[in-house]
């Protein structure tokens, strides 16, 4: 058999349908939104070695939509980031969730949350900015985005992501991270982290984090907290005392719904409140 080239890889590559299979069986109070008013479904973006899947949502009549991108948690882009996508353009936004770890691997069909977290982690974060720079060319330019009007948010991994791409691209006007590590070791594929960059974030990110999260200790949360107080972006960090990680994910048995609620609240706020809605 001839073998695939990366670029033909990436070119070829699809989005999930469905929910990943490492999640399985999926939570009984998932959501889903439905797509009437809507243009939504798998796009291609051009990058620099190719093109990568992504998953666009946005309403059927209009132009000059404020863009939000909406990053993944590991899991990949399926159902449920499709579906967030979905909510964000009833709200009147262009939302899309580019596949971001196409090139390492299709996580949707692990089993193991082990081996994803393998593939996860051979993913380089100038990689990802880099994906997500050519994201925001495409929305504007393909997609009848508002330059001027650019908002991000992200789950776990992408809650990580979230508040690097806002130290990234300062065209951001506001960033929601959905509980996503702050802290960590500079390796050559992750050279900083969150913490690393708060004292210098100029754009307004609003973090979100459950205080029962066994995977991001409060202390580090307090930590970023404090690295955020001689930064200039006004930024702020919500912590609900009894949710766990992950408490957005309604596919998921650590869904919480009153805080899920509240954090979607406030980050609706958060964008209207710093020009992205």
């Amino acid at each position: 058999m001839k073998e695939i080239s990366r670029r033909q890889f990436i070119t070829t590559a699809t989005l999930t349908t469905g929910f990943v299979v490492a999640v399985q069986p999926v939570f009984a109070k998932v959501i889903t939104t439905d797509s009437k008013g809507l243009t939504a479904g798998a796009v291609k973006i051009p990058v620099k070695d190719g093109e990568i899947p992504a998953y666009r949502a946005v309403p059927k009549t209009g132009k000059n939509f404020p863009v939000v991108l909406v990053i993944q948690e590991i899991f990949g882009v399926h159902e449920h980031i499709q579906d967030v996508c979905r909510r964000f353009a009833k709200l009147g936004y262009l939302a899309i969730a580019p596949e971001l770890f196409v090139r390492q691997g299709d996580v949707s069909k692990l089993s193991n949350i082990d081996e994803i977290r393998q593939v996860v982690a051979k993913v380089p974060d100038a990689q990802v900015l880099s994906d997500l720079d050519a994201t925001v060319n495409w929305a504007v330019k393909s997609a009848k985005g508002n330059a001027k009007r650019i908002g991000i948010t992200g789950f776990c991994w992408g809650g990580r992501i979230t508040w690097l791409y806002a130290a990234h691209n300062p065209q951001i006007k506001a960033g929601v991270a959905w509980y996503g590590r702050l802290v960590g070791n500079s390796t050559e594929l992750t050279p900083q982290h969150p913490v690393d960059i708060a004292s210098t974030l100029k754009v307004p990110v609003l973090g979100l984090y459950g205080g029962k999260d066994t995977g991001i200790p409060v202390d580090t949360v307090e930590q970023m907290r404090d690295r955020l107080k001689s930064s200039n972006s006004k930024s702020q960090i919500i912590i609900y005392p009894d949710a766990p990680h992950a408490f957005f994910a309604d596919y998921r048995p650590s869904y919480r719904e009153q805080e899920a609620k509240e954090g979607w609240q406030k980050l609706q706020a958060w964008f209207k409140q710093h020009g992205v809605s």
